[in-house]
């Protein structure tokens, strides 16, 4: 029978469903149709299999070809469909063991030489081939990111020939490594005691690094706000494997590389305030990953938070509380992982210099307000920390002055109250539901009263309720403390002050 099956899979949001590529060989006038919801890319494969099959000088068929991709409503894009379609082929003709196909799965692009060239979203596909018992060949250039995924086998192969070879078993392929780093390296990340000064801004971004809070620095220009928040990727806790996992996946994805030597640090996103909403959450003809979700895991960081569009401000608000993007289109829907920690900055007024000291600050009280109002609040309410960062003196800025605490030491803190938080909840503090705050922050009475008296005196919501308790559990941690005292519940207060009654 001149039928085939090859099994190779899809790429959709970050899973990687599979596919079956069913090849018939049938009478009738010389052609190759592809049926099975292909995209552009995937039609424009028999022209590069067929020329790859020649080159390689091997017989491409004088008959009628037809290229089923399974499940047929799944729609399917881009060039790895082009190394199964060509070995389905082959094998209907009878030039390659149908019997071996099996216990492989198979992606790579074509080149017209019949060399291979490689694709995106390999480690998802690598992950779930390993889940269900097969051996993924790849393109040799994918084979060190096929190796990341655990109890994965896999081959790199340079050319068609080189694969076909494999399967009669006239050769080996070698099994895919990469350069995979044991731990993440810490000795490249920004050192926190860089930072001159500046203490009750570095308490507050360790706070924030301890209970994965969002944050937001608000001060004059050149007072480190920057600084701060790309320092905060060092002193958070080192990513599990499952989480480096996630992370990497998400760049396989969106086509972006892995450093193997760096990869399970946690991703540090900084896009340029005029980035669009798609840009920012993903989105596309076929869904791509935008920054938040390449952010997984990690830091988001906003500089100039104002400057940005108010509309692309306002589509981070669902992320923010959900940890996942679902962008839908008119005939797919595809879901991104999104669990990352906002970081932003700003300026408290149009010049900058606004409650400065200098008082060089001249913009009026309705050109602040006007300012502050680009960032809305519903978006500053799900903001835990807004932290004054004033500007520094100059004898903290000296060569002899002291330095701060370096990210090391700062993080053996963080990773501590971190470990309290998942002995306690199995999650970091930021992500307690409100039934979880009630049974993990309980306060006294004259807490909760105090508690009350500030949220009515700030003008904040019952959201900023529970955010103000699972900070002050946070503070707790760091101390650790079993319950949430008066100090830590008065710091976890002054920290929804920046902004004013705004916040």
């Amino acid at each position: 029978m001149s039928l085939a099956i090859v099994h190779s899979r899809a790429q959709e949001g970050v899973s990687a469903p599979p596919v079956t590529v069913e090849v018939h060989l049938s009478g009738g006038l010389p052609g190759t149709n592809i049926v099975g919801l292909p995209e552009a890319a995937v039609k424009e494969a028999r022209d590069r299999v067929r020329v790859a099959i020649q080159n390689a000088q091997l017989e491409y068929p004088a008959r009628r070809v037809t290229v089923s991709l399974a499940p047929a409503d799944l729609p399917k894009d881009g060039g790895r469909f082009d190394l199964p379609i060509a070995l389905g082929i082959l094998a209907a003709q009878g030039h390659l063991p149908k019997e071996n196909l099996g216990q492989y799965e198979f992606l790579g692009e074509l080149a017209l030489s019949g060399e291979l060239r490689p694709v995106t979203g390999v480690l998802p596909a690598a992950i779930k081939a390993a889940k269900h018992g097969r051996t993924l060949i790849v393109p040799r250039d994918n084979g060190a990111e096929a190796a990341l995924a655990g109890g994965a086998t896999a081959h790199g192969a340079t050319s068609l020939l080189e694969v076909c070879a494999f399967l009669r078993g006239a050769a080996q392929l070698p099994v895919a490594s990469g350069l995979v780093a044991g731990d993440a390296p810490v000795a490249n990340v920004l050192d926190l005691a860089d930072v001159r000064g500046q203490p009750h801004a570095r308490r507050a971004l360790e706070i924030a690094a301890a209970g994965n809070h969002h944050a937001v620095f608000v001060g004059p220009p050149g007072t480190g706000k920057t600084m701060l928040a790309s320092r905060l990727p060092g002193i958070l806790p080192p990513l599990t494997e499952t989480e480096a996992l996630e992370a990497a996946a998400i760049r396989s994805v969106a086509g972006c590389g892995i450093d193997f030597h760096t990869w399970k640090l946690r991703p540090f996103r900084a896009p340029h305030h005029t980035a669009s909403a798609v840009a920012l959450v993903g989105g596309g003809p076929i869904p791509r990953p935008g920054e938040i979700s390449l952010a997984h895991r990690g830091v988001l960081f906003l500089d100039e938070l104002p400057e940005f569009d108010r509309r692309v401000l306002e589509v981070l608000r669902e992320p923010l509380e959900s940890g996942h993007i679902v962008i839908s289109r008119a005939a797919r829907q595809a879901e991104f992982p999104a669990a990352f920690q906002l970081v932003a900055a700003m300026n408290p007024c149009p010049c900058g210099y606004a409650g400065d000291p200098s008082g060089r600050c001249a913009c009026t009280p309705e050109q602040v307000r006007r300012y502050r109002a680009r960032v809305s609040g519903p978006l500053l309410d799900r903001i835990d920390l807004q932290i004054a960062v004033p500007r520094v003196a100059l004898a903290d800025l000296s060569e002899v002055a002291p330095p701060g605490e370096s990210s090391a030491v700062v993080r053996g803190r963080v990773s501590a109250a971190r470990d309290r938080q998942l002995a306690r909840a199995g999650k970091a503090n930021a992500q307690l539901s409100n039934r979880e705050v009630a049974r993990d922050c309980a306060l006294t009475a004259s807490d909760r009263a105090l508690l009350e008296r500030a949220l009515d005196k700030l003008g904040l919501s019952a959201r900023a309720y529970h955010r103000v308790l699972r900070v002050a559990r946070t503070i707790a941690d760091l101390d650790g403390s079993e319950r949430v005292a008066t100090a830590h519940l008065t710091e976890a207060i002054q920290y929804r002050r920046a902004l004013g009654a705004n916040a």
